[in-house]
């Protein structure tokens, strides 16, 4: 890949997505441990989502104002990683919630300015996008099965010093990052207010708002939900992993599959199929085959997804505003949308149980379904 700095960024990548492999399908099980109920998890769970609100944009904001999105990161990923010291002194919900409300602050800002340095870097070159993303997909795949068979064989503390581990790497890996060089200025760069009042930007984000919100008792409670019905850690982290594995050919066949079908109906598709994942993992739990079919249908809820809805919103959001638009993708999307969901969940676990809760998410993925094919132009 001339000209891009090609293994710098799959390090980053590799190295955050590391965290995510970890943090993500684990901490609820370490939450439980310390016997958190399940509104308390919830809400724990849900302040990275709070944090992906307003904490991007503005990062985004003073990355796109001052031209300088490398220095910010290394910054973001040192105090991330001084924020994390913190679950080290103290277990108690309301240390837990401080720790983790300033660790999200941080932490959630990376990915869309990562995501704006890797497209500046590409420039048109979208379509390689994927090849350097994969590694992220590779580093949760070796953290999220390292730590299933790790946590097995010597309890859930491992999962702290895991951590620990991938974000020293994370921060390690940011110093080694390249500013990409000064994109040209779009003479219809517009606005920020004239684009986000046009219908296609709008009918994105209300789409990527209720996908994310569709997810938010997959990302909090699907690993309990695994092993209160007789699965070991192990398998909890094989069956995040295989979710991933196909998330990675995504990656790779992206640009065959935006030739062959565009990026309106891929987002279509993605939500449509949001619906069946979520609705099979409710009611089908002791059937393991639906659910391992269930989880190679991540490679649409999140593969084709998130790969779609970063393209129309580098899209949409030219020049002078591209990290302000990733930003505001990740704060409508993973922040409102997944705060929602996941405080959502949390209630919906106890009142109304644990297949009805994933049928209820089920059901937000088809209400974006149906405003995204309502409000995006024809022919876009």
């Amino acid at each position: 890949m001339q000209n891009v700095p090609y293994w710098r960024l799959s390090g980053f990548y590799f190295a955050y997505f590391g965290f995510v492999g970890a943090f993500s399908p684990f901490w609820g099980l370490y939450l439980k441990s310390l016997a958190f109920g399940a509104l308390q998890i919830a809400i724990l769970m849900s302040l990275f989502q709070v944090a992906r609100i307003f904490s991007p944009s503005l990062w985004g904001w003073l990355a796109d104002h001052t031209g300088r999105r490398v220095p910010i990161i290394r910054w973001l990923a040192g105090l991330s990683l001084l924020a994390y010291v913190g679950v080290f002194f103290g277990t108690s919900f309301s240390w837990l919630f401080a720790v983790m409300l300033l660790l999200s602050f941080f932490w959630s800002a990376s990915l869309p300015l990562i995501e704006a340095v890797t497209l500046g870097h590409l420039g048109d070159r979208f379509d390689r996008y994927g090849h350097i993303r994969l590694w992220g997909s590779v580093g949760f795949i070796i953290a999220v099965v390292g730590l299933g068979y790790l946590i097995d064989l010597v309890g859930i503390q491992a999962l702290l010093w895991v951590i620990l581990g991938l974000l020293i790497t994370v921060s390690l890996f940011s110093q080694k990052l390249p500013e990409p060089f000064p994109t040209t200025k779009h003479k219809d760069d517009g606005a920020l207010r004239d684009i986000l009042r046009r219908p296609e930007v709008i009918a994105l984000m209300a789409a990527c708002f209720m996908m994310s919100a569709a997810h938010g008792v997959y990302y909090t409670f699907y690993s309990i939900y695994l092993v209160d019905h007789g699965y070991t850690s192990a398998q909890v982290g094989w069956l995040w992993a295989l979710g991933v594995i196909c998330e990675i050919l995504v990656f790779i066949y992206m640009p065959r599959l935006v030739k062959a079908f565009g990026l309106v109906t891929i987002m279509l598709g993605s939500l449509a199929l949001a619906f069946v994942r979520f609705f099979v993992i409710g009611w089908a739990v002791e059937i393991v085959w639906l659910i391992v079919l269930a989880q190679t249908l991540h490679a649409a809820t999140f593969g084709t997804y998130h790969a779609t809805a970063v393209a129309l919103t580098h899209r949409y959001f030219k020049g002078k505003h591209q990290s302000k638009g990733q930003g505001f993708y990740t704060s409508v999307s993973y922040g409102m949308g997944g705060s929602f969901g996941a405080v959502l969940s949390g209630y919906a676990w106890e009142s109304l149980g644990p297949s009805w809760t994933f049928t209820l998410s089920g059901a937000c993925a088809m209400l974006g379904f149906i405003i995204f094919a309502w409000l995006m132009p024809k022919g876009d």
